[in-house]
This record gives C-alpha cells, structure tokens and sequence, in this order.
C-alpha cells in the first residue's frame, strides 16, 4: 500500500466557468488555469500520482502544451487512472476537502462523488469530498480563489 497527498490552488477569473469535481458550478467566476482549473480533480491526480511514485500532474499534463488548453480535467483523471493500472497500482479510497468561501459546494458534492467514482472504477463511498470554508481568512477567505487537497491509498492490483 502507499498513500499520496496533493494539493492545488487557482485564483478566480472573470467570464470563465467554474469547475469542481467534474462539474459545472454556478457562480460568478470560474478558476483561471491553462486546462479547466479543476483544483480538486487536480489534487487528486497529484495524489494518486504521488503515491505511485510518478512525480505531479503538472510533468505529466504540462501548462505550457497547448494540447491541454482548456481540457476536462476528468480526462486527466482518467488517464492518470490508465497509468498507475499498468503500474500493477489501484486507488483503494480517496479523501478530499475544497477550501473556498464561496460558492456554498455541498450540494453538488454527491454529483462530485458520482462522476469521480466512476472514472476511477471505485465504489461511490470509497471517494469522499468534503467542502470547507476559511472564516474569511487568507486567499480563500477573501474570496480570490479556491484550494483543495487530498489524500489517496493505492494497493497492489491483484487481478493481474
């Protein structure tokens, strides 16, 4: 078994839409990023990546390719999923948490859990995302953009 952390952060953006989980959010500003600004999918590439011992997501997806302009990040996700399988590695839980003020997250996070369960081949209570407020602190709290981590263990694959 290994266990991996990441970690993300992309400031808000006018005129772009805000993505989390998979998902389409309502609010007034999106994440600026060079793909969808997914921070919480980005997070969890990071972790699973880490744990498998294969650096972060940004030397696998690089910001400054344009075939990753504007990409799902649920296609990274997916193809970071391909990887580590060929590794002999599967994810065995993920836990998540999104740091932001606003928007209020915790109705979309069972559609969250749904769409990434789905693409990592998990159980729906094996991914777990948990949504947070700053009390008005720092970057998050100021409303200037959105954080989030996770943390994920892997296990050897014993269907190869």
């Amino acid at each position: 078994m290994r266990i991996g952390h990441g970690y993300d952060v992309h400031r808000f953006k006018a005129d772009t839409p805000l993505i989390l989980g998979g998902i389409h959010i309502p609010h007034t500003m999106g994440l600026e990023a060079h793909s969808d600004g997914d921070v919480l999918i980005h997070a969890i590439c990071d972790a699973i990546l880490g744990a498998a011992g294969r650096w972060d997501i940004g030397h696998h997806f690089p910001d400054n390719d344009m075939d990753y302009a504007g990409i799902d990040s649920r296609i990274l996700l997916r193809r970071v999923i391909a990887d580590i399988h060929q590794l002999g590695w599967q994810v065995a839980n993920i836990d998540s948490t999104i740091i932001a003020q606003q928007p209020r997250l915790s109705p979309f996070i069972p559609q969250m859990r749904e769409l990434l369960s789905e693409d990592m081949h998990l159980m729906i209570d094996a991914v777990n995302i948990k949504a947070t407020t700053t009390e008005k602190l720092g970057f998050t709290g100021r409303e200037e953009g959105i954080a989030a981590h996770a943390v994920v263990l892997l296990e050897r694959d014993n269907t190869l």
